[in-house]
């Protein structure tokens, strides 16, 4: 077998759907509502209450909602092609497996190495927003803490490492280390919680409204010292790249496939309805939270709470750091899960050692990636600034989208045969929405992002010609 012929081999989609009724490892205990509060889980924290008000003050000003919208439409056509691959291919891996199936081995790895950093930095960036919230809270109750743990090195005179960062994104991965659907029920509760406490943010902001704060909707564009340029459409754009961070973690719940009760039928109804109610709410809130406060007030680590404290409103302020320190940790929740299973699923594949994809003997879940990353996230979420983090994720789940919206396509001419349970509406016209709006907004992005994310990439390359073409347990077939 020559070398294209080793990167182009791909598993069948019949072959995946029977591993995928054959297969015990994990154990199948989750049903809609607790899959659908995974992706509400997954989408809804530090774009609410952290990334709104930081990319309205540095970006967008009042238009952080049109940033939204531009970021919601890349996402809902995304979403829409990942539901008709999680109806017809219920396999653990998400877009990883999707792409094994329809482009073969090469672009397939490519594609787990890449969403394997990317749902790592997302728990590592959501753990620092989790923190300042935190941090916040307890500053209500006179508890403050050292400086040098308050955050990561750039974020503050005097700050090292964020240590409350660091530590929930370790305690995270303990959890679901134990039992899958222990940390589904509380996921369900957390999830249940921050839904009825942004509506409450939602429906008390609304009676501070003042609309001078809108005015003008999109700030006129400037140039900083450096040569950025923050405000006009162009900071607009660039908000919608850095806020698409938040509106597409639906995905997260595709790589609990395996442990769907009825995957077919649930995966694609889960991931429609959290990315439907999570947009409802990200509007709402931008339009309030640049309502009740003046955008240029809100680059801080808590800018929701911040803003009601600055109205004298203390107690709403002490609610909403609450609200965002159960609701935040969520978030956390879903993406560990998802970058464990993207771990479990290349190692079970023999593209990482087989050593990663051994289930714990008693609780049945990928323990061994779930406590490496939680220790790798628990460093990166107290050494690095959550800017620096989330334009990183962005770069890579765009990538990934890019590639699930053209496999719809190519699936469509070449497979009509194949049964599907969900099936991606207006194509080929969605799926090219979803690219196009995708690689405009990569062009959104700065070009450090791109230099670390070829870096990365450059490394998975020499991982997989070292080990995984080798490896492959389709090389051994």
């Amino acid at each position: 077998m020559n070398l294209i012929q080793q990167i182009t081999r791909h598993k069948s989609i019949e072959q995946l759907q029977s591993e995928a009724g054959a297969r015990g490892e994990l154990r199948r205990v989750l049903g809609l509502w607790q899959l659908t509060a995974i992706g509400l889980g997954g989408i809804i924290g530090v774009g609410i209450f952290v990334l709104a008000g930081q990319q309205a003050a540095v970006n967008a000003g009042p238009a952080v909602a049109l940033a939204f919208i531009i970021a919601g439409i890349a996402s809902a056509a995304a979403a829409l092609c990942y539901a008709e691959f999680a109806g017809m291919i219920p396999v653990t891996g998400s877009a990883y497996t999707y792409g094994y199936a329809v482009l073969g081995e090469g672009v397939a790895w490519l594609i787990g190495w890449d969403l394997l950093l990317e749902y790592a930095l997302i728990v590592a960036a959501v753990a620092s927003g989790w923190a300042g919230y935190l941090q916040n809270l307890l500053a209500h109750v006179g508890i403050h803490l050292p400086v040098w743990a308050q955050g990561a090195m750039g974020t503050g005179d005097g700050r090292v490492f964020n240590v409350i960062a660091a530590l929930v994104a370790m305690g995270v991965a303990v959890l679901l280390t134990v039992r899958t659907e222990t940390g589904a029920r509380l996921n369900t509760i957390v999830v249940a919680v921050k839904v009825v406490g942004v509506a409450l943010v939602i429906g008390i902001g609304a009676f501070y409204i003042n609309s001078a704060n809108w005015v003008p909707f999109i700030p006129p564009e400037v140039v900083d010292a450096n040569g950025e340029r923050h405000f006009g459409f162009h900071g607009v754009v660039a908000a919608a790249s850095v806020v698409f961070f938040a509106v597409f973690g639906y995905d997260t719940l595709t790589t609990a496939a395996e442990e769907s009760r009825n995957p077919q039928r649930d995966l694609p109804r889960a991931i429609l309805l959290s990315l439907g109610v999570s947009m409802a709410l990200y509007l709402t809130i931008s339009f309030v939270i640049t309502g009740v406060a003046h955008y240029t007030t809100l680059n801080n680590d808590a800018p929701v709470a911040n803003a009601f404290q600055s109205l004298g409103l203390n107690w709403i302020s002490a609610a909403i750091s609450a609200v965002a320190v159960a609701s935040i940790i969520s978030v956390v929740f879903a993406f560990m899960l998802a970058a464990a299973r993207i771990w479990f699923s290349l190692a079970r594949d023999g593209l990482l050692p087989a050593w990663f994809a051994k289930v714990h003997p008693r609780y049945g879940t990928p323990y061994r990636p779930t406590l490496m990353l939680g220790v790798l996230t628990g460093l990166a979420a107290g050494a690095l600034p959550i800017g620096d983090l989330a334009k990183l994720v962005n770069i890579g789940v765009l990538c990934a989208f890019i590639v699930i919206c053209s496999s719809i396509v190519v699936l469509r001419y070449t497979r009509p045969d194949v049964k599907r349970a969900f099936r991606t509406p207006l194509v080929p016209l969605v799926p090219i929405i979803g690219v196009v709006f995708s690689i405009w907004l990569l062009t959104g992005l700065p070009l450090v992002t791109w230099e670390r994310f070829g870096l990365w990439m450059l490394a998975g390359l020499v991982v997989y010609f070292a080990y995984g073409i080798r490896h492959s347990a389709l090389a051994k077939k």
